[in-house]
């Protein structure tokens, strides 16, 4: 049986596609003996004919990604385009470790546990580039001997 003309009238009248269309398999004979707008309307009325809904696309997988990058997941060389200073550029780089660095330059000059003369000196060569990092320096400034071995800075902060 041919139903092809009553689906695309259904398909009309409901305002979708004609796949969206669900017709019962049970009625068919009464299908296709509707061949007026005003039939096929009265079958959409009694649920013989009937829109079916919209097929989306399940967001479970994306929900689940997002979720692993959360974490620091899924963010390996493979996934990487670009340069190393296209994610973090150098200025940005050089800024959060010479703010740290001078940060802890200012704590030991204010506390007394070094001088203005070491500070002065000390300040210069951070500006220069000298250290990589706070510890890096504070390594140096114990090497020069102008702090305690058992040196160690009271609250700890992790950006440097």
């Amino acid at each position: 049986m041919d139903i092809k003309y009553q689906k695309r009238l259904a398909a009309d009248i409901l305002k979708c596609g004609k796949d969206r269309v669900w017709v019962d398999d049970t009625m068919l004979d009464e299908v296709v003996e509707a061949i007026t707008r005003e039939e096929v309307r009265h079958l959409i009325d009694n649920d013989v004919i009937q829109k079916k809904p919209v097929k989306g696309n399940s967001r479970g997988r994306h929900r689940y990604k997002k979720e692993q990058k959360r974490k620091g997941r899924r963010s390996g060389h493979g996934k990487r385009k670009g340069k190393k200073t296209a994610r973090e550029p150098s200025k940005q780089n050089w800024t959060k470790r010479i703010r740290s660095i001078r940060r802890e330059l200012k704590y030991l000059r204010d506390q007394g546990y070094i001088d203005r003369t070491t500070y002065r000196k000390f300040y210069k060569k951070a500006k220069g580039g000298t250290f990589t990092d706070k510890s890096d320096m504070l390594l140096h400034l114990k090497m020069e001997g102008d702090l305690e071995e058992d040196y160690e800075h009271p609250e700890e902060d992790n950006d440097g």
